[in-house]
């Protein structure tokens, strides 16, 4: 029995009553560590300096940093901040907008007209064009000159 002593094991693979101190300040240097990193990330996440993150950027990205601008996004659950983030333009979905357009008059009953005006526009287009086409064709069947 003496053979399975749990010290002597435990001493044998660097456990031992000696090695304490030093596993107690690898523990205190992880947990050092892992807070710096903590707090670097919490950081990058929530600077208080605009644009200025730990992320690397393009240099395209970092010339038209100054057109754009973060937009804040609600609570999930406070439903009345949601409401009125979807009213103000927020059901795009993007985390970033152009600066200078005025977004907050946009309502979504008015972004969903302005989708539908948009989509009337490029279909009156087509079938404009395809008129335009098939006149053509006519005329040039008939023997006219039609450029």
């Amino acid at each position: 029995m003496k053979s399975l002593n749990a010290q002597k094991y435990l001493k044998k693979i660097g456990l031992g009553k000696e090695d304490y101190y030093f596993w107690k300040q690898v523990g205190k240097a992880l947990l050092c560590t892992y807070t710096l990193f903590g707090v670097a990330w919490v950081y990058n996440e929530t600077s208080p300096l605009g644009w200025w993150t730990l992320k690397p950027r393009p240099k395209e990205e970092r010339e038209l940093a100054h057109l754009y601008e973060r937009r804040e996004f609600p609570y999930p659950g406070d439903a009345e901040a949601m409401e009125e983030f979807v009213a103000k333009g927020g059901m795009i979905g993007t985390s970033i907008g152009p600066k200078g357009i005025m977004e907050s008059d946009k309502d979504s009953y008015n972004y969903q007209k302005e989708l539908e005006n948009k989509k009337l526009e490029q279909e009156a287009q087509k079938l404009w064009v395809r008129m335009r086409n098939e006149v053509i064709s006519e005329l040039q069947e008939k023997g006219y000159d039609v450029e």
